[in-house]
């Protein structure tokens, strides 16, 4: 074979002949899809030799076309081409051989399908509302000398039902095992289902697949056995179903699950820390499903129960010391009963602060502040004055300065005085 030739279409293979006294020679026949055979020589589309100028324009004729996936409902747009239409013809057949479009004349009277573009080097066309019977192989032809086709297989996915989950009763017991169901038909290829407890994956049995009456789709199930709990107890138990025409939307089921179990029981007290003279209220708060419909309260070493009701709280109108005690509350419902305790220790009363006192108190605060603040300016005023304290200087007679003794400069200065200069004294 050649070197630099163009790779043939998937559509054919090169298969080697040998007549009496000729050499081998290359040909070029369509594979028969359905059989994985080569068509007899007779039946071949082109059997032009491999590598002449012949083959070369031969390829350039031959259409080429792809295959398409397309969801149930959705639409398809199949695209032929060729290099060299040779002043021929582009068309499409469907898998029953019916023609479709001839160029840009419909021949089929079906309107889901359209033309989309044609050329004389393409035919495109579109089926809309695509159903399950729309699958197959499509042929795109050329009529040339010989004809030439391509084919193009179509696969339309079946979308699964939304699954449906059986098997649940109306209520489970706490530490019972159950088994719940997932169904989901319709799928083509068959889908994969999957069950979670809330954000818990449940490992399931795995995912058994029926054909459907008609042939093309299935049905799928699935099967999910666990022990529930307490903590199960309204929880949702999804199935799920997985599959390519879905394209990651979530196509799930829910089944809501109740679980009975026995209750339980803790005592609170409002206030926390009671005193003397208070007002108690003990709470019994009661958990289960159902919920406790009785109570009962009792102190250690006190005949009979204190008290037996609805009511899940025990009053203290006027709480005293006697009242210190380990009490117990039993809390009842028809799965059961559980006992909680709760020890009192009444503390000393302490005085409670009156709205008029807080006033006063707060009153007060605000008079202690201000004479500290006083007291801060008093003490910053005394060291200022402090600091700039009067001083006095006194100016001497002119000439006494310079005289030789003491009379002299009592002269002088007696004399200096005479031009009516004072002796004076300045507070500075």
């Amino acid at each position: 074979m050649e070197s630099g030739l163009n790779a043939p279409p998937d559509h054919f293979r090169c298969s080697s002949y040998t007549g009496e006294k000729m050499p081998a020679k290359c040909y070029w026949q369509e594979q028969d899809l359905e059989l994985g055979t080569l068509a007899p020589l007779g039946e071949a589309v082109s059997s032009t030799v491999w590598g002449s100028p012949d083959m070369l324009a031969s390829q350039d004729s031959q259409p080429w076309t792809s295959d398409e996936t397309v969801v149930a409902g959705g639409t398809v747009v199949l695209k032929c081409q060729v290099k060299d239409h040779e002043d021929s013809s582009l068309q499409w057949s469907n898998p029953a051989q019916q023609t479709l479009y001839f160029g840009e004349k419909r021949a089929l009277r079906d309107n889901r399908i359209q033309l989309v573009r044609s050329t004389p080097h393409e035919l495109s066309i579109s089926i809309s509302n695509v159903a399950l019977a729309d699958e197959g192989e499509y042929t795109c032809s050329i009529f040339t000398m010989p004809v030439r086709t391509a084919k193009s297989l179509v696969t339309v996915l079946g979308i699964p039902q939304k699954p449906i989950i059986s098997g649940y009763k109306s209520s489970l017991r706490e530490k019972e095992t159950t088994t719940l169901n997932c169904q989901s038909s319709g799928s083509k290829p068959a889908a994969q289902l999957t069950w979670r407890k809330g954000d818990q994956e449940l490992h399931g049995e795995p995912t058994r697949v029926q054909e459907d009456p008609n042939g093309k789709t299935f049905t799928v199930s699935s099967s999910v056995t666990f022990q529930v709990s307490r903590d199960d107890d309204g929880a949702d138990i999804v199935c799920s179903v997985n599959h390519e025409s879905l394209k990651g939307a979530d196509r799930s089921t829910s089944q809501r699950i109740e679980v009975l179990y026995t209750p339980t029981a803790k005592i609170r007290p409002d206030p926390p820390h009671p005193r003397e003279g208070q007002k108690l209220l003990l709470h019994c708060e009661g958990r289960g499903n159902p919920v406790p419909q009785q109570y009962l309260w009792e102190k250690e070493g006190s005949v009979p129960p204190l008290k037996m009701t609805q009511e899940s709280a025990l009053i203290f109108p006027f709480l005293n010391k006697s009242d210190s005690g380990t009490y117990g509350c039993t809390a009842t419902s028809n799965m059961g009963s559980y006992k909680a305790y709760y020890t009192l220790n009444v503390n000393d009363p302490s005085p409670v602060p009156s709205s008029s006192s807080t006033y006063h108190a707060i009153i007060g605060g605000i008079v202690a502040f201000i004479v500290f603040l006083l007291l801060i300016l008093l003490i910053f005023l005394g060291h200022y004055l402090i600091r700039h304290k009067g001083t006095y200087l006194t100016h001497e007679a002119k000439g006494s300065d310079d005289a030789p003794d003491a009379d002299t400069a009592i002269i002088n200065a007696e004399g200096g005085q005479s031009g009516g200069d004072d002796k004076k004294e300045y507070f500075i």
